[in-house]
């Protein structure tokens, strides 16, 4: 049996066609533990951090975690979120090398995919169509090491406040981006750490932006998927920018799981693409 496996910061919790399993993130209060399991009504949590004053954190999924979904299948394509963020890698990883001892007709491949949100579910999406076409192991393996190259995420927050306190950036940058209304426009590094690439006014000038990065980027007509939290019609507004630019453009709208409404947070996007490349 093949098996598409990913962590939730991919807010990917169900893919048709294919055997398909998610591995839930949580985050974590003093005063409570949210599951990130396709259940969790993310823009609720959202909004009940935004005013809460004590610690949060993440938490990532451990190597039990990762072998109960691998438990079953044989052949097995795990996609975890950036290395450089979580643990989460690691873990499956871990767990494929035991998955592996215990069970050696089994093969595992677990990608790193330097990013999250809607890049995940592109990277899983392709393995669905190369298992589809019949692809053995050896060949979707390295086709997917290739294609990894010629996908991208960038991002529009309105927030950076649990970015700042779980040390992804510096918590004086959060708190002049709040008081001047400033939306922070960035991109997942090829090494899959967060960059800022500039910050904007407004709405309307980081849809604009982030439709300039797109062509920076060497976007063309390929796939786009942009994922919001509780900004439906930004994220509308985006998909029709970026129809009207790029003919032929393949671009849908989704929305951000817990994980990634965690970092998000209110207002914030989340666009993945293809280059021309892909």
């Amino acid at each position: 049996m093949k098996r598409i496996v990913v962590d939730s910061s991919a807010s990917l919790y169900k893919l048709d066609g294919i055997d398909f399993a998610s591995v839930p993130l949580k985050i974590v209060t003093d005063e409570r533990e949210y599951l990130d399991d396709g259940t969790l009504d993310a823009v609720e949590m959202a909004t009940a951090l935004r005013t809460y004053k004590g610690k949060t954190s993440t938490s990532c999924p451990n190597i039990g975690d990762w072998l109960e979904a691998y438990e079953g299948a044989d052949e097995i394509y795990a996609i975890t979120i950036t290395g450089t963020l979580s643990g989460s890698c690691n873990a499956a990883q871990l767990a494929a090398e035991e998955y592996q001892a215990e069970h050696p007709e089994a093969r595992v491949f677990v990608l790193d995919s330097l990013s999250a949100g809607p890049e995940l579910v592109l990277l899983a999406e392709h393995i669905r169509a190369l298992i589809r076409e019949g692809r053995d192991f050896d060949e979707v393996c390295e086709e997917m090491l290739r294609y990894r190259h010629h996908t991208h995420l960038l991002f529009s927050l309105e927030s950076l406040a649990n970015l700042a306190r779980n040390g992804r950036i510096k918590p004086t940058v959060a708190a002049v981006a709040r008081m001047l209304n400033i939306r922070v426009i960035g991109k997942a590094s090829d090494v899959g750490e967060l960059d800022v690439l500039c910050k904007t006014r407004g709405e309307h000038g980081a849809l604009e932006r982030i439709v300039l990065e797109l062509k920076g980027h060497g976007y063309t007509n390929g796939k786009v998927i942009i994922a919001h939290c509780g900004n439906p019609a930004a994220a509308e507004r985006l998909m029709h920018m970026v129809r009207a630019v790029f003919e032929g453009a393949q671009v849908r709208v989704t929305e951000c799981g817990g994980l990634c409404s965690y970092y998000a947070e209110l207002g914030g996007l989340m666009v993945g693409f293809e280059d021309a490349d892909a």
